[in-house]
């Protein structure tokens, strides 16, 4: 089951992680449907949706690093 949290960011809408597969959706806001992510730890996705500025996490440590 996937688990979903709006995030307040100008490029992001709400991320969502299914803990199953270990994959991580991103639902950007000039974008549908949203992105898939693979292989992405638990940690990465709670710290992703609890700091401060979404946008420079995605770029510091999402971006081009677990894709499927």
């Amino acid at each position: 089951m996937t688990e979903w949290v709006s995030v307040r960011s100008s490029a992001i809408r709400k991320i969502g992680y299914d803990a199953g597969s270990s994959r991580m959706y991103i639902d950007f806001n000039d974008s549908d449907p949203h992105y898939t992510f693979c292989r992405v730890p638990e940690h990465m996705f709670r710290n992703f949706v609890s700091t401060r500025s979404v946008g420079s996490y995605y770029h510091d440590h999402i971006k081009d690093q677990y894709d499927c």
